[in-house]
């Protein structure tokens, strides 16, 4: 049998569930995963290597109407990602379907080359009579290659998705190397792991106005040790005052769950210190919104 591979773009609105069947698709934790929405924010890559092929996914930021520089600048991300990829798998939920808001998502589309998926998460949490009404309405909105049910967290109908992904990738020989699952380097891991323990340490608008840069990674082989500095950037001095706790103590916590998530990813000790910034209004300003790894275009083919 030939092989196949190629590029699969998941896009949706945001808390869908993206990062969680990106995850379960790969069959390991590649995306930061957190209940609020718009917690992905760059184009996080995922290699699936399976017998006669290689699938390459790209999950990408929720597509919605933010005013923000940054909200902005995710929603090129997501749509940029889509135009060129072989698949399209557009995400939405079987417990709240949005039929308006995701035909405004989807029109940027038409014109992509990538085989349109309209894929229907949540069903472990809905009864299947009410899949079907969904089925039609969607139908209407667009021309579909398949329409297919899906549970991200129990693994429901992922493995027929898999299977229908690979009968339409054309024939390729694989893009990256067999042992590699993902292009991402181990530093932005280790921020975006950051990230996720600051999203899940706080609330109201601190999640969205925190960006993590790694200062220092620093590998010392004959301690068994890395050493990583990073600093947590948020844009009012309030904020930096509730991340860092009293005494200290909610930022302690968040760096003690982040160092162990390093520690099991990496499989070394790590010494991580962190600090919190003020950077004024970080998600308006164009400059600090690059210099802080949010770019205004991205590539993603290899």
């Amino acid at each position: 049998m030939a092989f196949k591979s190629g590029f699969i773009s998941i896009l949706g609105r945001p808390n869908v569930g993206k990062s969680t069947l990106f995850n379960r698709l790969l069959g390991d934790k590649i995306a930061i995963v957190a209940e609020k929405p718009q917690t992905t924010r760059n184009r996080i890559l995922g290699i699936k290597n399976v017998e006669g092929g290689q699938l390459i996914f790209l999950d990408t930021p929720g597509i919605h109407p933010g005013r923000s520089e940054l909200n902005q600048r995710m929603v090129r991300t997501a749509i940029a990602s889509g135009r060129d990829t072989e698949v399209i798998l557009f995400l939405i939920e079987a417990t709240a379907p949005r039929v308006e808001r995701d035909r405004e998502m989807i029109e940027p589309l038409r014109g992509s080359s990538g085989i349109p998926f309209l894929v229907i998460n949540k069903i472990d949490l809905v009864k299947r009579k009410s899949l079907l009404p969904i089925m039609d309405q969607y139908q209407t909105l667009h021309s579909f290659k398949e329409i297919l049910p899906v549970s991200a967290v129990t693994g429901e109908g992922v493995e027929i998705l898999l299977d229908e992904i690979l009968k339409v990738l054309p024939e390729s020989p694989p893009y990256y190397p067999e042992d590699m699952v993902t292009d991402q380097t181990e530093r932005f891991w280790v921020s975006e792991i950051i990230r996720e323990k600051v999203i899940r340490q706080s609330y109201q608008e601190i999640p969205y106005s925190t960006a993590i840069t790694i200062e220092e990674f620093k590998e010392h082989s004959e301690k068994n040790l890395l050493v990583i500095k990073g600093t947590i950037h948020v844009e009012r001095d309030s904020q930096k005052k509730i991340l860092i706790g009293k005494g200290g103590q909610k930022l302690r916590k968040i760096g003690e769950t982040a160092r162990k998530e390093v520690e099991a990813l990496l499989g070394t000790r790590v010494f991580l210190e962190l600090w919190v910034s003020v950077e004024k209004n970080w998600t308006q300003d164009p400059r600090a919104l690059s210099r802080l790894g949010y770019p205004s275009t991205l590539i993603h083919s290899p």
